[in-house]
């Protein structure tokens, strides 16, 4: 199966970070969001990030153009999704949420399209089940930054194909990353191990063994980090962290309870650098 058009659902922080890889790789794009603050939010980071790129001499301007012109904004879901050969779905990591945004799809989507996930831990069998299609559903999990990491995630679910496996993969190459790929199981491999840790660092902060300054510096210049696990929560975003350790801590056990600590900056609206303030504060930055 040929890709040629990309319906990415959500403009987000990954959203329109899916949306620039897949028009960089020569793919249509067809960015669609629920608001229009949500949509020019996302292609102003695209047009930031593509200016940056050329500033640097990555491409020409022309090739900026390009990019941009393959990208099409939208707010209507059958004007994106109505002759889509994929749909990558970057909505709130909320099960019934996105089983909500599949029934949708479902009823606009051609016959051959192919669903694919970015969720960041939750059960690609389970979303796959409400839809008509479980053998063209898979898991394609990028991480933030999306344009600068190369490392992709794939996960099949129970009735994913192995021909959706293959164009998964495939696709994952051609938009240069680095494809691993991953039995279903709670938050995969990266999150299981990450996210333990940073939960694990904010037990630590709360237990006063250390400041937060001090716990991210001992975490770099002990373990090699680029950044410490406060500092990194605070850029995956806290919300968006305590949700992946209640996946975990509601699948797997005890062992994976979320930190009283990190559950009170969520309930204060202390999502990171995303709400302004976190474990840090940004608002000055």
């Amino acid at each position: 199966m040929e890709i040629k058009k990309i319906c990415v659902l959500g403009a987000g922080l990954m959203g329109n970070g899916i949306a620039q890889v897949c028009a960089q790789a020569g793919y249509e794009v067809a960015l669609r969001d629920i608001e229009q603050r949500f949509i020019d939010g996302g292609m102003n980071t695209i047009k930031k990030n593509l200016s940056r790129d050329a500033e640097k001499g990555k491409i020409t301007k022309g090739e900026m153009e390009a990019i941009l012109g393959r990208i099409k904004p939208t707010l209507d879901l059958k004007e994106a999704a109505s002759d889509a050969d994929v749909v990558v779905e970057v909505v709130i990591e909320l099960m019934d949420l996105k089983k909500k945004v599949y029934a949708e799809l479902e009823a606009v989507v051609p016959s051959h399209c192919l669903f694919f996930t970015n969720t960041s831990g939750l059960s690609i069998t389970e979303m796959a089940a409400i839809t008509k299609r479980p053998e063209r559903f898979i898991g394609t999990h990028f991480f933030n930054p999306v344009p600068v990491m190369r490392l992709l995630e794939v996960i099949r679910g129970r009735q994913t194909s192995d021909e959706t496996v293959e164009i998964a993969k495939a696709w994952g190459k051609k938009l240069g990353k680095e494809v691993v790929m991953v039995n279903e199981a709670p938050a995969f491999v990266v999150n299981r191990i990450l996210c333990s840790m940073i939960n694990e660092a904010f037990f630590v902060l709360d237990e006063g063994l250390a400041t937060a300054e001090d716990i991210d510096k001992a975490m770099q210049l002990g373990c090699n980090h680029p950044i410490g696990p406060l500092a990194l929560g605070d850029l995956i975003g806290l919300d968006t962290q305590l949700r992946i350790c209640e996946g975990m801590h509601r699948e797997l056990g005890d062992k994976y309870r979320p930190s009283p600590l990190l559950r009170k900056m969520v309930r204060a609206g202390n999502l990171g650098r995303k709400s302004g303030r976190g474990v840090y504060d940004y608002s000055k930055k």
